[in-house]
Parts: structure tokens; sequence; C-alpha cells
């Protein structure tokens, strides 16, 4: 099955914002070596512990350090642009890297102050108008607004070969329906909500409708917090930075497993990592041994064609082992 990963570029304790995107470019090399499908780069606005506030920017800096792996967004967040805007910039990243460019769409809140600021039009009270937005994009990728519309005679892909591939990212399924009648990928976010997984994606694939905006068949793909190490007590520990930044906190670095330590009790230290009995926790820890029997059983319930990894882990020989026994058992796993 195919695998891939989703950059937040994660800013370590003691470190810049420029180290953390050394990082993550040098993560999307290390990922095209490693076997990865896609390297996605999030999209996180006024946070301190994530570089990556712009995903295009990074898209197109790791398109000149990489040959192969398909480089996209997890996700851009409409809600804070013009689907026009959008539109051009990533057919402008199809001009740099053709055949290699993944758009994808979400909407998330960075806080009512940040929505504020981010907003040019700050005269009238926002709109949710994400299926809109994505239509609209649809329409200028694709040529395909009604004669019509106002927008039918706006021709954004002259003299550009390709078109980025577009995807639909969501946690609560509701935008599983969206992608489905667009014919388009869709992400679920596994790692926000696990126990809601199997069900979108269910959703998706029952009511995709073949349409000239994708590839033609359901891309379900499982969007999952996974770390792994050589021995189960490693592994664990590396789950343990992530809950700390929840329980403390995400306006700071992200903390080393030795602050994790320090700041969890004892029993958030000791919370389940491994999935039991179905029951997936918010970060999947695992061995080269244990992962695949963890993994394989939700992978086949959900239906998902590709798994797509994200990781909290700062430490530069944990995070490139971790990826390495991740790519590996994931690339075992047949669906």
């Amino acid at each position: 099955m195919r695998f891939s990963l989703v950059e937040l570029a994660p800013v370590a304790p003691g470190g810049s914002k420029r180290d953390a995107l050394d990082r993550a470019l040098a993560a999307a090399e290390e990922a095209e070596h490693l076997g990865f499908h896609r390297f996605w780069f999030a999209e996180h606005h006024h946070v301190t512990g994530y570089a990556a506030q712009d995903p295009a920017a990074l898209i197109a800096a790791a398109a000149q350090r990489t040959s192969r792996i398909r480089l996209g967004s997890g996700a851009v967040l409409l809600n804070h642009y013009s689907a026009f805007s959008v539109a051009e910039r990533f057919l402008m990243l199809e001009s740099l890297a053709p055949g290699r460019i993944d758009l994808g769409l979400g909407r998330s809140t960075a806080t009512p102050l940040i929505d504020h600021a981010l907003r040019r039009d700050r005269s009238s009270q926002p709109a949710d108008d994400f299926p809109d937005q994505v239509h609209e994009i649809i329409g200028y990728l694709h040529k395909a607004f009604d004669c019509a519309h106002p927008f039918a005679a706006i021709d954004l892909t002259a003299g550009i070969d390709g078109v980025p591939e577009v995807w639909v990212l969501g946690s609560s399924g509701a935008s599983a329906g969206l992608a489905a009648r667009l014919g388009i990928g869709y992400t679920f976010g596994g790692h926000i909500n696990p126990g809601g997984a199997a069900c979108a994606l269910r959703h998706y694939r029952e009511g995709f409708t073949k349409t000239p905006f994708g590839t033609g068949a359901a891309q379900p793909m499982l969007a999952l917090n996974i770390v792994a190490a050589d021995d189960e007590a490693s592994a664990h520990r590396l789950t343990w930075p992530a809950r700390a930044l929840r329980a403390g906190g995400r306006d700071r670095p992200i903390p080393t497993v030795e602050q994790a330590r320090a700041e969890l009790s004892a029993s958030a230290k000791a919370q389940p990592s491994t999935i039991v009995g179905g029951v997936v926790p918010p970060q999947i820890s695992g061995t080269p041994a244990t992962l695949r029997a963890q993994l394989e059983p939700v992978i086949r319930a959900s239906g998902a064609t590709e798994v797509m990894v994200q990781d909290m882990v700062t430490d530069a020989a944990a995070r490139t082992r971790s990826r390495q026994i991740i790519a590996e058992t994931l690339q075992a796993i047949t669906v």
C-alpha cells in the first residue's frame, strides 16, 4: 500500500524556526529515499512550536531538492484565502514540479484573533463556504465553470500542461461526501478523531463518482500519528512530547522526551499508545516486530489505500529511525 508523510516542521527547544525548516526540507529528501509516496506540509498560523505556516513556499523549496516524491499541502486552510489565489499558486507549483503537486484543502481555526487578522475583509461576518470554494478551485483547474458563470472566461491553466491533484481533508466525515461527489481524493484525520475513520472513509468510497477532476478511482487515505523505535519502551516514550504539548499548551517549542517526562503525570505517561481491540489511541507507537500487527487490522477496517503519517519527533536520529521502521512496516501491508 502507499504511505506518505505530513510535515509540521516542529521547532525543538532552544532551536529556531529556520532550524526547523531546514530539518523539514531535509526530511522531504529522506522521505523520497525511504519510499514514501507523498510529502505534505501543514499550515499552522501564529504557532511557536511549528514552522510550517505556508505550505506553498515549502513545496517550492522541496521541489528543488527532490525528483520523484509527490509534494503537497496538508492542508491549505481555505477559510483564509480566495479560491482564485489558491488555484493560481498551485498551478505555478505544478509548473515547477510537473506531475508531482497535490493540493490538499481543509478548513480550521487559528483562534478568533488570528482568524480575524488573516482576513482581508473585516467588515462582514465570515462565512462557512468551504464546499463553494472547493467547487470554485475545481472550476479554475479544470475549466469546469458553466458557460454562464461569471468566472468562465478566466483561464488560469494557459501555458501549463498539467494540474495539481486535489484532495479534501477532514476529521468529522462531513467532507467525505463532497470529495466523493467531485471524484477527488479524501484524507481522514484519524489522529484527530480515531473513532470516526471507518465510517467516514466508507461514506466516501460508497458515494464516489468518477469525474474528470480526479484520478478516476476513489483514493481513501487515513492520517495517523505514528512513531516507532527498536524497543517498545523507547517507542512509547516518543509519544510523550505530543501529550505534553496538549497538556501544557501549544504556544511553545515541541518538548523533548526528557522535558515531557518531567511535565507529565505518571498516569499521562502510562496512557496506551498501542492499538488494542481496534481502539486507536491519538498517538500510536510500535517496533519492527509489533507495528504491522497493530496497523493492518485498522487499515483494512477503514478501507484506506494509503496512510498519511504524522509525528512530532524533533530528535533527528530518533525521527529517521522511526520513519524507516514505519516505511518498512507499511510497505509490507497489502490492501
